[in-house]
Formats: C-alpha cells, sequence, structure tokens
C-alpha cells in the first residue's frame, strides 16, 4: 500500500474531554500499543482536530503499557523511499503534538521504547510511574530511529545516553526517569494518568497565549543564538503581555485578587 492510500485509524485511539482537557488514549493494547500507520496517522488527527474548547491534552496508553514501539510487520520489504516517506509521516504526526495548539502531558507507564518514547518525546510534560521503563532497541534491532528520536530525545537526556541506549540496548528504569530527563514526574505505579490530567486542568487555567508561546516560542529560543534569543523573547513578551487577558490577570495581582507564590 502506498503512502497516499493510508488512512487514520480512529478505532486505535479514543478521544475524551474532560472539560478543558482533551484524553488520548492508544487502544492497541493486544499489541502493547505498538504504532502502526492507522495509529499514527490517528494520532495526527486527533490533534489537528481537537475537541472545541481544549486548552489541554494529554495522551496515554491502554492495558500494561504506554507505548512498544513500532509494529515491527510494517517494516517487510519497504524500499528506501517508502521508508524515508514514512519516516516523514511521523515526523508530520508528532510536530502536530509538539507544535499544536495546546500543551501536551504524557502518562507513562510499562514499555515507553523506541517509537514510544520518540512520541512521549513530542509532548511537553511527561509524568512516569514506577512501572515504566525505556528503551532504544532500534539499534540492536539493525534500524535508525525514525520518528524523530534522534533529535528530540538527545535534548532530554543528551547524546551521550542516546548513544550509549542505541549501541547497547540499554534499558533505564522508572526511578531514573527524572534524574536523567525522560520526564519531570514520577508517582507511583497506576497513578500517572490521574496525575497528568491534574497536571493538564492547571494548565488549562493559563492564558492560552501564554501556553502558545512557551510551546512555540521557548523551544525556538533555545536553538537560537544568544542574540537572536534575546530579541525573539522581547518579542513574544510584548505580545503576550498586550493580550486583554493578560493585563486582567496582572491587575489582578496587584490588586490582590490572585493567589502568590509559595513555597512547597
Amino acid at each position: 500500500m502506498t503512502m497516499h492510500h493510508l488512512q487514520p485509524n480512529m478505532d486505535a485511539i479514543s478521544v475524551q474531554s474532560q472539560g478543558a482537557v482533551a484524553v488520548i488514549t492508544l487502544k492497541r493494547a493486544h499489541k502493547r500499543n505498538a504504532l502502526n500507520d492507522g495509529l499514527i496517522l490517528a494520532l495526527e488527527h486527533a490533534f489537528t482536530h481537537l475537541p472545541e474548547g481544549t486548552r489541554a491534552a494529554v495522551i496515554a496508553g491502554d492495558g500494561e503499557h504506554f507505548c512498544a514501539g513500532l509494529d515491527l510487520s510494517e517494516l517487510q520489504e519497504r524500499g528506501t523511499i517508502e521508508g524515508l516517506h514514512h519516516s516523514r509521516m511521523w515526523h508530520r504526526a508528532f510536530n502536530a503534538i509538539q507544535k499544536g495548539s495546546v500543551p501536551v502531558v504524557a502518562a507513562l507507564h510499562g514499555a515507553v521504547v523506541g517509537g514510544g518514547m520518540e512520541l512521549a518525546s513530542s509532548c511537553h510534560i511527561r509524568v512516569a510511574d514506577e512501572s515504566a521503563f525505556f528503551a532504544f532497541p532500534e539499534g540492536t534491532r539493525g534500524i535508525f530511529v525514525g520518528g524523530g528520536g534522534s533529535v528530540r530525545a538527545p535534548k532530554l537526556i543528551g547524546e551521550h545516553r542516546m548513544l550509549d541506549m542505541m549501541l547497547t540496548g540499554r534499558v533505564y528504569k522508572a526511578a531514573e526517569a527524572v534524574p536523567i530527563g525522560f520526564a519531570q514526574y514520577l508517582v507511583p505505579t497506576g497513578t500517572a494518568l490521574a496525575k497528568a490530567i491534574e497536571l493538564a486542568q492547571r494548565i488549562a487555567t493559563n492564558a492560552p497565549m501564554t501556553n502558545y508561546a512557551l510551546m512555540h516560542a521557548l523551544p525556538r529560543i533555545a536553538e537560537q543564538s544568544a542574540d537572536h534569543g534575546f530579541f525573539t523573547e522581547a518579542l513574544m513578551a510584548s505580545i503576550v503581555e498586550a493580550a486583554p487577558e493578560a493585563q486582567q490577570r496582572v491587575k489582578d495581582f496587584l490588586e490582590g485578587r490572585a493567589a502568590k507564590v509559595k513555597a512547597g
């Protein structure tokens, strides 16, 4: 089947709204939520057609695992040009998550492996529970990452760790996830989804322009020279601060109607 005839398999995911939060769940538990073309395209469709009123999103996996990576049956008899287009399709889908309209929180448990780690790394916040484990087995299977892993993962964990994982098949356990940068939160087994939804609901209360600026400006500033970064920051600050909602929030704070920052 050519890339042009592939269709989203919307049965491979579910999309449920909890207030202003859309929860997108991978629904291939029988395959450890392995990513095939229909599922990738369904994710792209979901994030480009979020329910009206969505201000934050969560990605989770049904069953015992978040995502065990690429469904390897899809690699059979694929030529070079087909492989190139396939990789670019993954890039397009995951860019719809990372560079979409709302911040996305990943709820990670069980296997977060290969393409599953690529999917998780396209999210803005990652919550891992104590059952989660992380690996890039592509190196030991004779292939290379194709879903953006070589770009996104080293920014989280460092190039040296990515090299080690690819060369040796090293697996990291959940307890190591936060210290090395895979995740920002570690929670007890079975509670990652609840924590992710809690964080997403908190994010959804932010001014939308601030959330959008953080999603789209911050990563770009990180890749700019300092001089360019300062200029981009000044532009974004002026745009965000001029929004009516931002001006009202500052006024509320100054007039004692907004909570102050407290420790813990």
